[in-house]
């Protein structure tokens, strides 16, 4: 396993495989590297980075959980960077990861190569922001990962013909399992932040799209997205006519990354760089 130090102090977990374009996965606000466990063998011939932010997975997590923000993540992936001697890549963003990606386009362009987002947009939908905070922090119910998983197919309605056991996947990667029942794998206190961020009234994240102008970017979409809607859909094709969408059928928030569509978009993503 590999780990780097922040300039706070936190090791903070990565891994480093392949060779060829160097992109960066960053993932989902609660995710781990596991995220693109699905995508992995999809992009075979590129050089994948993945990344457990602070206070997730086999990240340390933070002592203070006001640091759980966007711009001291993206000073973690800077300094990643800066670790691994890299001084441009790709970045793969599902959802919180896009967000992230979004926010170095603006303060740390020169280190990009280009941008693929996952199921994120400059707009969030209102309706995924209630869904996130009713779950954020806290332990779910069920009690195994076949318990999850089965509550998962009743909570996802949004997504239809599901590959066999993909819910049960799912429940294993993003859940530990004990004696007590199953376990988040990040750190409790992110739900604190996500609360006070949303106590704030939020930024104007055009600008922040907008930034990533010259740069090639793709657009992987749930159809049946919460978080994403068709008309920030379209005001982004507007803004960006070159942009590759990958639109993904019987997909909500987010796409696994596996799905024809999906691989499709990422395959001319990477085109358009190399």
């Amino acid at each position: 396993m590999a780990h780097f130090t922040t300039s706070d102090g936190l090791s903070l977990y990565y891994t480093d495989e392949g060779a060829g374009l160097p992109i960066l996965c960053l993932a989902g606000l609660t995710r781990t590297t596991a995220d693109f466990d699905y995508v992995t063998p999809h992009l075979k011939g590129q050089r994948l980075i993945k990344m457990d932010y602070r206070g997730r997975g086999q990240s340390d997590f933070d002592s203070d959980w006001q640091n759980y923000t966007l711009p001291i993540e993206c000073r973690d992936v800077t300094e990643l960077l800066d670790h691994l001697g890299l001084e441009k890549v790709a970045i793969l963003g599902t959802s919180r990861g896009g967000l992230n990606a979004m926010g170095l386009a603006m303060g740390a362009k020169n280190r990009l190569l280009g941008i693929a987002l996952n199921d994120v947009g400059p707009v969030i939908d209102p309706k995924g922001i209630e869904f996130i905070k009713d779950y954020i922090g806290r332990n779910p119910a069920a009690k195994t990962h076949e318990e999850a998983a089965e509550a998962m197919a009743r909570a996802f309605p949004e997504f239809a013909n599901m590959p066999e056991g993909r819910w049960l996947e799912e429940a294993r990667k993003h859940y530990t399992q004990d004696e007590n029942g199953l376990h988040i794998t990040y750190d409790k206190h992110l739900r604190d932040a996500v609360l006070a961020a949303g106590e704030q009234m939020m930024p104007d994240l055009w600008p922040f799209f907008d930034a990533m102008a010259g740069l090639p970017l793709a657009l992987i979409w749930g159809l049946n997205s919460n978080l994403l809607s068709a008309e920030t859909v379209a005001e982004m094709q507007n803004r960006r006519p070159d942009m590759i969408l990958g639109k993904v059928p019987d997909r909500g928030h987010i796409p696994f990354l596996d799905e024809t569509e999906a691989v499709s978009a990422l395959n001319k993503w990477i085109e358009a760089m190399t």
